[in-house]
């Protein structure tokens, strides 16, 4: 199981050092290289990931009926499909199909990665192993990221396609990982069944209120090139700092801010997380207000104020939401879960093409959606399971 652990941290981060190189330079990519507007091209973006929404309820019978490795390698083969698509996309039509690729294909893996995390991890509470997940993830994402800077800066507009091309191979080399090392558990037929999610509403207002700070991450993820390349005519090679400073934080401190954070109940934490995501939108506007000369070094510092939040909230929503399944169904909730960052993605396409309104207006929706979650959880923590909701010592 150890070995089992350690080569699944890897097959993440390198799954995550594919999806940095192209996910925050998706709308880019086709504005620049397809050659389309950038209202136009977050439309089409965004009717591709609605195909995504049909994805959870079907991960989730399959992981609780046959494990969640196999679903998540065909993911994986499935992303890589779409990133395929994304390379030979010549217009609308083209970029749409390879939104639904591509989409479906993170639907399936996020619907069937925490569970995954959760087998592998064993009977042991969730927010060291998540926490330790995470820290993977972004070092490898933000290595991704820096990494596509180089190549935009070596090969020009070519480099887009360079960065797609080094995505796919990452894509199956994770997945060949997963299926020769990580060995499934033997299922055993479920006990009981459960109402289902629908009847749960608690549960639904977790997802409900993790969508809103959700749209913060994906927010973050497209709308920083965006911002920073068209609206700021920034240096190319800042996006790619921004998530290399990201990555340094957030891939060195997860387990750290858990121990700081310890006093605090997962909502509490998840909280204070959505807080800080709010107070970044109102730092990072402010960078119209700042010279020129500065907004370089200004948005740096504003991406520590994210940052802090990620750490913050990250393990412990995902605990959260595991802590709070019932056993008999815990594919089904955790892919259901996933409805919280569909919302994000479905949604944050649309937020970032209001740049081409106003420079102001997608920050003050992005930060008005944190702050409401942060009133939402306060009042969902005490009607959710008490032994989910009490903070891991560690």
């Amino acid at each position: 199981m150890a070995r089992g652990r350690v080569v699944l941290l890897c097959a993440l981060g390198i799954d995550n050092f594919g999806s940095g190189l192209f996910l925050p330079l998706a709308l880019v990519y086709v504005t620049r290289v397809v050659g389309i507007p950038l209202a136009l091209a977050g439309t089409a973006v965004t009717i591709g990931t609605l195909a995504g929404l049909v994805v959870p309820p079907l991960a989730g019978r399959l992981v609780d009926r046959t494990g969640p490795r196999a679903v998540v390698v065909g993911a994986q083969l499935l992303q890589a499909a779409g990133t395929v698509a994304y390379l030979v996309a010549d217009g609308v039509g083209a970029v749409v199909v390879a939104a639904i690729l591509l989409a479906a294909g993170q639907q399936l893996f996020h619907s069937s990665l925490y569970a995954l995390i959760a087998e592998v991890a064993g009977d042991v509470p969730k927010d060291r192993p998540f926490a330790e997940v995470g820290m993977v993830r972004a070092g490898g994402f933000g290595l991704g990221g820096l990494t596509s800077s180089g190549f935009l800066t070596w090969f020009g507009a070519s480099g887009y396609s360079v960065a797609l091309a080094v995505d796919v191979v990452t894509f199956v080399v994770a997945a060949a990982l997963i299926t020769s090392v990580v060995k499934p558990v033997h299922r055993a037929a479920p006990r009981a069944r459960s109402s289902g999610v629908l009847h749960d509403r608690p549960y639904l207002a977790l997802i409900l209120l993790s969508g809103m700070f959700g749209l913060s991450l994906d927010f973050f993820l497209i709308g920083t090139p965006v911002f920073v390349l068209d609206l700021l005519h920034g240096p190319t090679w800042l996006p790619g700092a921004i998530l290399f400073l990201l990555t340094v934080v957030t891939s060195a401190g997860g387990t750290a801010a858990l121990r700081l954070t310890r006093r605090l109940n997962r909502v509490a934490a998840m909280r204070g997380g959505s807080a800080l995501f709010a107070a970044w939108c109102v730092v990072s506007l402010g960078v119209l207000l700042v010279p020129p000369s500065w907004q370089a070094g200004y948005l740096l510092v504003a991406t520590l104020v994210y940052a802090a939040g990620d750490l913050v909230f990250g393990p412990r929503s995902g605990a959260l939401a595991e802590a709070a399944a019932p056993p008999e169904a815990k594919g089904r909730y955790l892919a259901a879960f996933q409805y919280a960052f569909t919302f994000a993605q479905v949604v944050a396409p649309v937020v970032v093409s209001l740049f081409s309104v106003s420079s102001w207006l997608p920050w003050v929706l992005v930060g008005g959606c944190a702050c409401l979650a942060v009133v939402g959880l306060g009042r969902l923590g005490p009607r959710l399971p008490r032994d989910a909701v009490t903070p891991v010592q560690s």
